[in-house]
């Protein structure tokens, strides 16, 4: 878990990365926890459009029953946030396919939250090639 334990441990600049080590999400979540960080994860997997992923998001984030599934609502939940927050995000190929524009806007907000707090994303699986840093 280098590129991971370099994030937590303050050595890798927060942000939005490609990721690709194969440990489980139980195993994340724990090592996330451990040193003090929240942890969300999103399942990609079937998400193609932006409504799916905007459910998907607010489930995650543990989003207010009054979250309004849209990019302005996902920016509020995101700023209410306390604390460090790693989110993963498993298989996001297929939204990324489907839907360029959407996954661009997500991760534009992530980048932009995680310059102004410890925000981290996590993007695991195969998809398009996108002008983000990897961890490994």
């Amino acid at each position: 878990m280098s590129g991971l334990a370099g994030i937590l441990a303050g050595h890798h600049a927060p942000g939005v990365y490609r990721w690709h080590a194969a440990f489980g999400p139980a195993d994340v979540r724990h090592t996330v926890e451990h040193a003090g960080w929240r942890f969300a994860r999103v399942d990609g997997v079937g998400i193609e459009e932006k409504s799916a992923l905007m459910d998907a998001l607010g489930s995650a984030l543990q989003a207010p029953d009054h979250y309004g599934r849209n990019l302005d609502a996902l920016r509020d939940v995101l700023r209410d946030v306390d604390g460090r927050l790693l989110l993963l995000w498993d298989e996001w190929g297929p939204l990324a396919h489907a839907d360029r524009s959407t996954f661009d806007q997500v991760t534009g907000i992530f980048a932009e939250r995680s310059g102004q707090a410890t925000m981290a994303v996590l993007l695991r699986g195969e998809g398009p090639e996108v002008d983000l840093p990897s961890l490994d």
